[in-house]
């Protein structure tokens, strides 16, 4: 899902690989919003940082505005919380709405990806690496965040390989 005027950004100079494209992935929740960004190359997500939701969304949205000017994001992909059968639940709702409004201010193209599975996989990570619940408490949501950016990455890297007529996918 774009928003307006959010196509993707970029020439299309290899057929085989998409360009180059410096992401940022939003985790958004109801206390803290997730935040995780790719390499230049559009290859690698890494958790980045974590927002705390403050009383006032203009407050938090000028927050990650910052935060895409200062990693120079020239894309912004926000986690849509679909329910598990895929249908858009009051959380998709309530993202989809959020997602626009960032779109108005952060400057860049703002898409929306699947999170589903997101938290568990990354619960599931920080387990395997022994961190304990204060630990993971702390990170869970970069974490989450850094899972999606990496799984739109992977799949606008499938989505341009797996086109079969030429053109470029995303």
């Amino acid at each position: 899902m774009c928003f307006p005027g959010s196509g993707e950004p970029g020439r299309h100079d290899h057929v085989n690989r998409p360009p180059g494209i410096r992401a940022l992935g939003i985790d958004l929740g109801s206390k803290r919003i997730g935040i995780a960004v790719s390499d230049i190359s559009g290859t690698i997500a890494s958790a980045l940082t974590t927002v705390h939701r403050s009383t006032s969304r203009r407050h938090d949205h000028a927050a990650i505005t910052k935060l895409v000017r200062d990693e120079e994001a020239e894309q912004v992909v926000v986690g849509l919380p679909l329910s598990l059968d895929g249908s858009s639940g009051p959380a998709a709702r309530s993202a989809v709405r959020e997602a626009e409004q960032l779109a108005s201010v952060v400057g860049v193209p703002v898409t929306m990806y699947d999170e589903r599975f997101t938290t568990v996989t990354a619960e599931r990570g920080m387990l395997e690496a022994g961190l304990d619940a204060r630990q993971r408490r702390k990170v869970v949501d970069k974490v989450a965040a850094a899972v999606m950016l990496q799984a739109w990455l992977d799949h606008r890297l499938g989505t341009w390989r797996s086109d079969d007529d030429g053109e470029a996918g995303t």
